[in-house]
């Protein structure tokens, strides 16, 4: 029996994917694994029983990633599963960036009670609105992972002249870019030619503050700026004053905060990127089967913190190490089951940064056995968390 905490209301749909050999509750004190959306465990204490995290989203700023690494927690999150939530609410921002609807919506509410003269003063006040069609303008796009592809290609069929940006694209996103998109290889070829930059990248130390007063200073008069991934990929002070100066002609934002709120030409939504019953469904769903996949058979797949590993089963008990990658490691990995008089007849390691993870497939119904040899590798100093399944 597994069991599962959930942090935040999980979708039926995604709960569905456990069977009856798990228990999924908020209650449970020392769970196998955990589920989250977007409750913050900065503040959590981790069980020793806890072996693995999923966040039902993309982002993980929620989860104290360096805490789970030093105690062998993986962490997994859902890329790609509310990619289409996100794409949708992007080209709406495109439009809302452009038409000035926003302003104009309050607008039009303001009129009530004029009676008969609501559409004179509409025909008169519109003027105020004006603003130019997407079609035939240039859009960069930073970032071109599962949701970057989706806009770059959605805005592409609306005519635009669409500018790529990553220099880190996997394979599977480069096959799935519309061969309009042009993939430019240098940030200045985006600020040069976009009307329209929409960003698209994880946030960490290398990424805060990508949209600044440096790079703003370089991109076209009148840009519109839109940002559906991180709060922190915009310095809010310098998209402020570039705003105001007109610079930027609209900021439009997820993310908001108390600086960016109540300025004229910036919108803000209050985080609806992946806020659709499909996409928390999709999350949630992935989310379960990434979690029942490690826990029963120790495959690794969209880890933030471990390297992926999947391997097919070749023994009656697999022992999954979680380890530093430090040198020698894999010689003291697999003395282990010799010193029980028993052969290794599948395994597999990889590395991810200072981790690694290490599977070994062994034929064996000794529990005495199997239970010296899981202890043995638990003694060893490198080895951060040592289990089996069968």
């Amino acid at each position: 029996m597994y069991d599962i905490k959930m942090l935040n209301k999980i979708s039926q749909k995604g709960l569905s994917v456990f069977g009856k050999n798990y228990n999924c509750d908020v209650d449970i004190e020392n769970p196998d694994a955990i589920i989250v959306r977007s409750a913050s465990m900065h503040e959590m204490e981790l069980p020793a029983s806890l072996k693995a995290i999923a966040r039902a989203g993309a982002g993980v700023n929620n989860i104290p990633l360096d805490k789970c690494s030093e105690k062998g927690i993986v962490v997994f999150n859902t890329p790609g599963a509310n990619a289409n939530a996100v794409k949708e609410l992007v080209i709406a921002g495109l439009l809302l960036s452009s038409r000035k609807m926003a302003p104009a919506l309050s607008w039009a509410q303001d009129l009530k009670g004029k009676g008969d003269e609501v559409g004179k003063l509409v025909e008169k006040g519109k003027s105020s609105f004006v603003g130019p069609e997407i079609k035939g303008k240039g859009l960069g796009v930073i970032g071109l992972g599962a949701i970057g592809v989706l806009v770059a290609n959605a805005a592409v069929s609306l005519g635009m002249d669409v500018y790529g940006y990553d220099p880190y694209i996997s394979v599977d996103a480069a096959w799935g870019l519309s061969r309009s998109v042009k993939h430019v290889t240098n940030l200045k070829d985006i600020y040069d030619n976009a009307d329209y930059i929409t960003v698209h990248v994880p946030f960490n130390k290398d990424t805060k503050d990508l949209i600044n007063k440096t790079s703003i200073s370089m991109m076209k008069d009148d840009v519109r700026i839109l940002n559906f991934a991180r709060g922190g990929l915009v310095n809010d002070d310098d998209i402020i004053e570039a705003v105001k100066s007109g610079k930027v002609a609209a900021y439009v934002t997820d993310f908001p905060d108390d600086k960016v709120l109540g300025i004229e030409n910036i919108i803000a939504i209050p985080h609806l990127g992946a806020s659709t019953p499909e996409s928390e469904e999709n999350c949630a769903y992935m989310a379960a089967q990434e979690l029942k996949n490690f826990l029963e058979s120790g495959n690794i797949n969209n880890s933030v913190n471990m390297p992926n590993l999947e391997i097919a089963r070749a023994g009656d008990v697999r022992i999954c190490v979680i380890h530093k990658n430090v040198p020698a490691m894999l010689t003291q990995i697999t003395k282990t089951p010799s010193s029980q008089d028993i052969n290794i007849e599948n395994m597999m390691s990889k590395s991810k940064g200072d981790y690694a993870y290490s599977i070994l497939d062994i034929d064996t119904s000794d529990d005495s056995k199997i239970d010296a040899i899981v202890n043995e590798l638990n003694a060893m100093d490198p080895v951060i968390k040592a289990w089996f399944i069968k």
